[in-house]
């Protein structure tokens, strides 16, 4: 890589917070023989300025320090660009990254993005709103909600406020009444939870919440079996033991496109783990090879 590659760091993301980790960036940078502009910024309406200045300067690649939520931000502006995509897996949970076989190790990281080969991802696409892992509404759109109020309001961490939203939304016992068409085919369903993946997800044994391949252009939608506040308790411990199993536990399905009405104006509605208000009925489709990403130049199924 001959010209300079820009770096934008959410400086709020997991390890990013750690300024030894972003100061030495440009070091692993230069290790891997590219030279690299890093800018480290603060999350919010700066990030997403960053974002905006990168892309408009037209460069080959762009490289996005963080998280899922930090990727979402980017796909936003650059699908449809042609910008390749690199990634420091920089977040907490970086499910992406894993699911591209990204390393988590940041050196690693920088060394995929200075050796590893260009593919072309599909990208799932909600009333306008692009999403690269997955959208849902009910219950885990509430519980974020509630988390960061309580995060807030309490001053706990992330996951003590997770489960402190989960066990509150747990007890109003959430449905929703949902309207289906999937690839045109309708179907009405009251279930609590509603997921529609970019591509197929692994739902049991040990490869929970994966993918093996992200082009196969093609959603995939789970509705959980309609079950009461005990089975939904059952189905979180199922989850956490890794012993869901696919066909007990959700009706699956896969699609190009995926319509969902209710009777509610407006849903809240989860993609990538960030929540927002969007009207109904809620149009899914799939954008195939739609963003470019630099992945390991091994040859893996994605």
């Amino acid at each position: 890589m001959s010209s300079a590659v820009r770096v934008v760091v959410n400086a709020a993301a997991g390890t990013a917070a750690q300024q030894d980790v972003v100061a030495g960036l440009a070091a692993y940078f230069a290790s891997a023989g590219v030279k690299a502009e890093v800018e480290r910024v603060e999350p919010g309406a700066e990030l997403i300025t960053a974002m905006r200045r990168a892309v408009s300067a037209r460069p080959h690649i762009i490289v996005i320090g963080g998280g899922d939520g930090t990727l979402n931000s980017a796909a936003q502006l650059m699908v449809g660009t042609g910008i390749t995509l690199g990634i420091l897996p920089l977040g907490t949970l970086n499910h992406f990254a894993r699911d591209l076989h990204i390393p988590p190790d940041i050196a690693a990281a920088v060394k995929n993005i200075a050796t590893g080969r260009v593919a072309k991802i599909d990208v799932g696409i909600v009333n306008g709103h692009y999403f690269l892992n997955n959208s849902s509404l009910g219950l885990y759109p509430r519980v974020v909600r509630k988390r960061e109020v309580e995060r807030h309001r309490l001053r706990l961490g992330k996951w003590p406020a997770f489960v402190f939203a989960a066990l509150s939304v747990l007890r109003r016992y959430p449905f929703l009444e949902v309207r289906l068409s999937v690839d045109g085919m309708a179907l009405a369903r009251r279930t609590p939870f509603v997921f529609i993946g970019n591509n197929r997800y692994e739902m049991e044994g040990f490869r929970i919440g994966r993918r093996t391949h992200l082009d196969r252009g093609e959603l995939s939608l789970y509705v959980t079996n309609r079950v009461g506040r005990l089975g939904l308790l059952k189905l979180a411990l199922r989850a956490v033991f890794r012993r869901l199993n696919q066909t007990r536990d959700f009706e699956i399905v896969c699609a190009k496109e995926i319509e969902i009405g209710t009777r509610r104006r407006r849903l809240h509605v989860a993609t990538d783990g960030e929540v927002s208000i969007m009207p109904t009925p809620l149009r899914y489709r799939v954008l195939p090879g739609a963003l470019s990403v630099i992945v390991p130049k091994i040859e893996i199924a994605i």
